[in-house]
């Protein structure tokens, strides 16, 4: 009986065998033949699933982006809005070892986008995760003004502008200084600010 093959977990160990590569050694290494010899795999069977480089970055940057939304989209949070509120921002957050790896990646793939004017579909994918991650920012202060949680007055777009930039700057100063931006302290953080939102 012929092996059934899973063509899209096929993917997945490629789209992460490139995550080890781009964190190991940066963006610019992973062409096929690099990513099949950290898969295990000849650069034809990869071939077969990504045709050339960008495609490949492209599938490995949108596995970050999807890999997050599927985490945030299967919370079940209960307890107050703030708990909430909190509970689905965490899960933006570089706090643990997988959410880091997607971190790393995810920063070494914006670095790339900048860096080269042609990286049009890294662009793209930035673009669209940076208006996911403002949407949810919005989408849950939102929830928390509906609620009456929040102070009255507010200009609750500019505060999910702000929030956001936290959320950015957070992930950012846990990637560069892991000793001093502790998880527990993102947690504090991002905590205390929703705190000073608050009714």
């Amino acid at each position: 009986m012929p092996k059934i093959v899973d063509h899209d977990v096929r993917r997945e160990e490629i789209a992460q065998a490139l995550w080890r590569v781009v964190r190991r050694d940066g963006v610019r290494a992973a062409s096929v033949r690099t990513v099949a010899a950290e898969a295990g795999w000849s650069p034809g069977a990869v071939r077969y699933y990504f045709p050339d480089q960008e495609g490949l970055l492209s599938f490995a940057m949108d596995l970050v982006a999807r890999r997050v939304g599927q985490r945030i989209s299967a919370l079940d949070v209960k307890g107050s809005a703030l708990t909430i509120a909190l509970r689905y921002l965490e899960e933006a957050l570089p706090l643990d070892a997988e959410r880091r790896a997607e971190f790393d990646v995810w920063l070494a793939f914006m670095a790339q986008a900048q860096a080269e004017s042609g990286a049009g579909a890294l662009h793209g994918h930035v673009d669209a995760v940076h208006d996911g991650l403002r949407q949810l920012c919005e989408s849950l202060l939102r929830s928390l003004s509906e609620a009456g949680g929040l102070r009255e007055g507010l200009d609750l777009r500019r505060e999910a502008e702000l929030l956001h930039a936290l959320i950015d700057g957070l992930a950012l100063h846990s990637a560069i200084l892991p000793g001093r931006t502790t998880p527990a302290r993102i947690r504090q953080l991002l905590r205390h600010h929703l705190e000073t939102l608050l009714a």
